[in-house]
């Protein structure tokens, strides 16, 4: 009943989800997580089980990885693909030069803010209810300082213009990210595209690793369903 499980967490599912399913496969209330991730998102969720969740604490600050996949030339309100997406501009001379450029601003770690839609408290409202009712601004997102010690371009597709009436390929972009603990992927993918000059958001995240944990090692969710 004492275990610290490494789950591969599909989309769909909240962190909270997941962590019910390992309560009723184990048939015990004492179950917990270390590090959210979004319904959208996938991978790699450490779940304790038993006296293994008092681990959980030390084990959320851990360094993790993820590997994301940014829409370039829109944005969302929700900075993933469960917002409203707006399509901003061409991404005019794009090229994994510029964008290596602009990861510079950002490798090292950088003053990041919160996304509007997140659990954030604010005078203790949650920010994501606050936003749904229109009382949150881009002022309320608090910021903190986030450590960015690898960021490394894995993919990049230009998109491609048509010739008749249909709508564009918008360009893409696929990167890895090492970080510290409380960053948001979603928000750095917003700041890398407010640095090109034409917008972005997440539309895949999976986390790969957290700490010394690797995904390879982790067993589907659905295993226990």
């Amino acid at each position: 009943m004492d275990n610290l499980l490494l789950i591969d967490k599909p989309p769909g599912f909240t962190s909270h989800d997941a962590v019910n399913v390992i309560r009723k496969h184990f048939q015990t209330k004492k179950v917990g997580h270390a590090g959210t991730l979004d319904p959208f998102a996938t991978g790699l969720l450490l779940i304790g089980v038993g006296s293994t969740t008092k681990q959980l604490g030390a084990l959320s600050g851990l360094p993790k990885t993820y590997e994301a996949t940014a829409r370039l030339g829109a944005t969302s309100t929700t900075f993933d693909p469960e917002g409203d997406v707006t399509i901003n501009a061409e991404c005019k001379e794009l090229n994994t030069e510029v964008i290596e450029r602009v990861f510079d601003q950002f490798r090292k770690g950088y003053e990041q803010k919160a996304p509007i839609y997140s659990a954030k408290k604010i005078k203790g409202k949650k920010l994501y209810e606050m936003a749904r009712r229109g009382e949150a601004t881009e002022e309320d997102r608090p910021s903190k300082f986030v450590e960015i010690t690898k960021l490394k371009i894995i993919t990049f597709n230009p998109g491609h213009k048509t010739q008749d009436a249909g709508s564009p390929s918008l360009p893409s972009l696929k990167f890895r990210v090492t970080c510290g603990s409380g960053t948001y992927i979603r928000s750095l993918a917003d700041d890398i595209g407010h640095a090109l000059g034409c917008g972005a958001y997440l539309t895949a995240l999976r986390r790969t690793e957290i700490g010394p944990y690797r995904i390879e090692k982790a067993i589907p969710l659905e295993k226990f369903r």
